[in-house]
């Protein structure tokens, strides 16, 4: 058993691809093989989440979940546990192994109620797995609800119930999820990790994933996405300079909106870029940045952008329009943000250089947030978060750029052939003005630094990620300003 961490690479399979594997693994042992072992995963996890528990509530549905979470309750009951099993099904449907291991749970003395015990140390999630076809309700709803308000941990098995495995989606009313905190929420997955679990709603419905893979060992289908690890570290020759590093031009900061483009900046200069260029589109504005000096003002309109990677859009607003063609023919790499996202959405002409751009082989990306995403793709923003993954890949493809997709669990595509990626770093401190600038300054200055489009996408967003996620409880709030002075060279 693994427990997936922020470090963790590895290989996201759907459902489709999950339901092939687990057949051809059922076909290679014997009857009833993979649901044992699926149960006395979910004993060992829930024993180590809850090792003093007396009382476990294991509420089981109506099928092969169900049939896990009976199993696991005649393990835990064999171990001197106390597993109160409610069921919300028909005994007379339930499939062949499901059925086997209800008896195995009366047979090793567990308790069936029809109500969920008044005291429990932990609640196993063994409703609906990753085959459920309609939402939890009635009596199954009423569960989930309480449990995910209860103090007390919970574990989901395989997925969540209600959690679309394949794209995070979650089907009931998730309120308790962001209201309620349970002291641990997890979520144990059998055979594959599913991408749902690690984007949208995923990530607050399952908490910590672990993962076992039933001894069924390595998998020979193809992943639909991958979990990015932790990046490489770049080293840094002695005999370098400035001029080694690159440059980055950032152009935003129309009248009123400076500060944007002053944190791309910034946080292209703190990861590492030899020197950053801020073109500002208020004509106004100071001369320069007293605070960081080496950031180096400048009009907009008379930057020279070749050899440059530019960052674009940051605090634009509407005067970021007209610099936009200029920006797409010249710029050596280019990172496409915030108001030049929604320029382009609304000029076909703009469309059609961008995706030209990308055809010439331009290193070009995009960071929509899921209402510009939308804008994009002429959807809604509910259209995009219903298929994050789907949405990355039509934004790459139809613009020939490498497409991050921000949000939580943020995804990552490009134009080619192999599976996107999903980082799974970052957290609600990011639930802040400029957090996005900073990243599109970070990208800037992997760009500058020569790292190809999509590596230094994904490396930037777990970084950027990851100093959320280890930002102190205690300390004061992470604004934008202290995220970008910690942009990780």
């Amino acid at each position: 058993m693994q427990r997936i961490t922020s470090a963790t690479a590895a290989d996201l399979f759907d459902i489709a691809a999950t339901r092939r594997i687990e057949n051809a693994a059922a076909s290679a042992l014997p009857a009833h093989t993979l649901m044992q072992r699926a149960g006395l995963a979910v004993a060992r996890l829930a024993m180590a989440l809850a090792p003093h528990a007396r009382t476990i509530w294991v509420a089981c549905g109506p099928g092969n979940n169900g049939g896990d979470g009976f199993e696991a309750a005649a393990q835990l009951r064999r171990r001197g546990f106390f597993p109160v099993i409610t069921f919300a099904g028909d005994e007379g449907r339930l499939p062949p192994d499901a059925k086997a291991s209800l008896q195995r749970a009366r047979d090793a003395g567990a308790l069936f109620s029809p109500n969920p015990p008044v005291a429990y140390e932990l609640a196993i999630d063994a409703l609906l797995g990753i085959g459920a076809s309609r939402a939890p309700d009635g009596t199954m709803a009423e569960w989930l609800r309480q449990m995910h308000a209860s103090a007390r941990p919970v574990l989901g098995v395989d997925v969540p119930s209600g959690l679309n495995a394949d794209t995070g989606v979650l089907s009931w009313d998730s309120a308790s999820l962001r209201t309620s905190a349970p002291p641990v929420r997890a979520c144990l997955s059998f055979l594959t990790l599913k991408p749902g679990l690690f984007t949208a709603q995923g990530r607050d419905a399952a908490g910590t994933v672990w993962f076992d893979d039933l001894g069924c060992g390595s998998l020979t289908d193809r992943p639909i996405a991958r979990l990015l690890g932790t990046p490489g570290e770049a080293s840094r020759a002695h005999a370098s300079h400035k001029g080694s590093y690159g440059d980055v031009a950032v152009i935003g900061g129309a009248p009123g909106m400076a500060g944007a483009a002053l944190l791309a900046g910034s946080a292209a200069l703190h990861a590492g870029a030899g020197r950053v260029f801020v073109g500002l589109l208020d004509p106004s504005a100071a001369a320069v940045d007293g605070a960081q000096p080496e950031l180096m003002l400048r009009d907009a309109h008379a930057l020279d952008l070749d050899g440059m990677a530019v960052v674009c859009g940051c605090g634009g607003a509407t005067a970021v329009r007209a610099l936009l063609p200029r920006v797409m023919a010249t710029a050596a790499a280019l990172v496409l943000d915030a108001d030049a996202l929604n320029a382009i959405a609304s000029d076909s002409a703009l469309q059609t250089q961008l995706a030209a751009r990308g055809r010439r082989g331009r290193p070009t990306v995009i960071t929509p947030h899921p209402l510009e995403a939308a804008r994009l793709l002429d959807r809604t923003a509910n259209a995009i978060q219903a298929d994050r993954l789907a949405a990355a890949r039509e934004l790459a493809s139809r613009f020939h750029v490498v497409a991050v997709l921000k949000g939580s669990g943020t995804v990552i595509a490009d134009t080619g052939a192999g599976p996107v990626v999903i980082n799974p770093t970052g957290n609600a401190r990011l639930a802040s003005a400029g957090t996005g600038d900073v990243l599109a300054g970070m990208i800037g200055a992997a760009l500058a630094a020569g790292q190809p489009a999509f590596e230094a996408a994904h490396d930037a967003a777990w970084r950027h990620g990851r100093i959320a996620d280890t930002w102190p409880a205690e300390a004061a709030p992470l604004t934008a300003g202290t995220l970008a002075r910690r942009a990780p060279v």
